[in-house]
C-alpha cells in the first residue's frame, strides 16, 4: 500500500464524473496512451490516478491538468486533443478560441506550435510555402484559413489546384471524362471543405463559382484576384509550373503552397518545382517559408511511429 501511495499522481475525488470519464477516456484509452508514451502503467484506482513509475508523476500531472483545462474550454475532450497533448505536447492555450466554427457546431483548433506558426504566416504574408510530412495539417489549415477569409468577406472566392501526376496508374486508362479522371486526386480537398461547410457543400459552392477546384494546368494564363489560392501537393510541380503558378498572383489575394518533399512522384530526371522555389524566394519579405515536422503530426499515434520508423530507415 505504501508503494502505491508513493506513486499517486492526482486526486480526482473532487472531479465531476463527466470530467473523470473524459480524462480517462473510453476503456481508459487516454490513460493507456499516456502510459505508452512515457513507458509506464497509468491507471485510476480509488480516488487517484496513479503511475507505476515515480519519475513520471510530474509529467502525468501536467497532462491530466491539460486535459481538464481543455475540457473546461471546449466542453469536450476528443481523442485528437488527447493525442496532441500527450504526443505533441500541445499548449492548452490553443483551445481558448477555435480558429473556425464549422457545420454542426463543430469547432477546429490549432494543436501544435508548428500549426500556430503556420497559421500566423497565413495571416501575415501574401504567399506562404509550407512543407512537411502527412498529418501535420498543412492542407486542411490552408482550407480553414481560406474559408475564414471567404466568410469574413475578405475575398470573393477560393481556388484550389494541384498537379496531376500519374503515380503507378495512367490517367488515360481511368474511366470517365477529365473531371472524373482527376477527381480522385482532389478528393482530400473536397473532404476538407465538407468538414467545414457540411457534406455536399463543395458542389453547391462550385456551381456558384465561389469555390474552384481544378488541375494546375488550368491556371495558365490567368490572373487570380480577390481569392485565396491553394496549390496542394506542390512537390510534384516542375520548375516551370511553379513559376507559372507564382506569377498568377493577383490583387487582394493570398497564395498558399503546400507539399512534402519526401513524397515526390516526378520522374527522377526532373527537379521538384517546390524545392527550387524555396531556394529562389528565400529573402522575399512577403513570402513565408514554413517547415512542419513529425512533432506536428496530429493523427492516430501509430502514424507518428510509422514516420519515425521510416526516417530511421532512411
Amino acid at each position: 500500500m505504501h508503494k502505491l501511495e508513493k506513486y499517486q499522481v492526482i486526486d480526482v475525488s473532487d472531479f465531476d464524473l463527466d470530467i473523470i470519464m473524459a480524462v480517462c477516456g473510453e476503456s481508459d484509452r487516454n490513460l493507456e496512451l499516456i502510459g505508452s508514451k512515457l513507458g509506464c502503467r497509468v491507471y485510476l484506482e480509488d480516488d487517484f490516478i496513479k503511475t507505476s513509475r515515480e519519475d513520471t508523476v510530474a509529467r502525468i500531472s501536467d497532462i491530466i491538468k491539460a486535459f481538464v483545462s481543455v475540457y473546461h474550454d471546449k466542453g469536450t475532450l476528443d481523442y485528437e486533443d488527447v493525442t496532441a497533448i500527450v504526443v505533441n505536447q500541445a499548449e492548452t492555450g490553443f483551445y481558448k478560441e477555435p480558429i473556425i466554427s464549422a457545420a454542426g457546431s463543430r469547432k477546429f483548433y490549432l494543436r501544435t506550435r508548428g500549426q500556430k506558426a503556420l497559421y500566423d504566416a497565413f495571416r501575415t504574408h501574401d504567399i506562404t510555402i509550407v512543407t512537411g510530412p502527412a498529418g501535420t495539417g498543412k492542407t486542411f489549415l490552408a482550407v480553414v484559413f481560406a474559408c475564414d477569409m471567404l466568410r469574413k468577406g475578405k475575398v470573393r472566392k477560393i481556388i484550389v489546384t494541384r498537379p496531376v501526376v500519374e503515380a503507378g496508374e495512367s490517367l488515360g486508362f481511368l474511366p470517365g471524362d477529365l473531371k472524373e479522371k482527376v477527381d480522385p486526386y482532389l478528393r482530400p480537398i473536397y473532404d476538407s471543405f465538407d468538414a467545414i461547410f457540411g457534406n455536399g457543400s463543395v458542389e453547391r459552392l462550385m456551381e456558384k463559382g465561389v469555390i474552384e477546384i481544378a488541375p494546375l494546368a488550368y491556371m495558365r494564363g490567368r490572373t487570380l484576384n480577390d481569392a485565396v489560392v491553394i496549390l496542394d501537393e506542390a512537390q510534384n510541380t516542375t520548375g516551370m509550373q511553379m513559376k507559372m503558378f507564382l506569377t498568377r498572383m493577383g490583387f487582394n489575394s493570398r497564395m498558399i503552397i503546400t507539399g512534402d518533399v519526401t513524397q515526390i512522384d516526378l520522374p527522377s530526371h526532373k527537379t521538384s518545382g517546390l524545392k527550387k522555389a524555396i531556394q529562389i524566394v528565400q529573402g522575399i519579405e512577403e513570402i513565408a517559408v514554413v517547415e512542419m515536422h513529425r512533432d506536428d503530426v496530429v493523427r492516430h499515434p501509430v502514424v507518428q511511429k510509422i514516420i519515425e520508423a521510416y526516417e530511421a530507415e532512411e
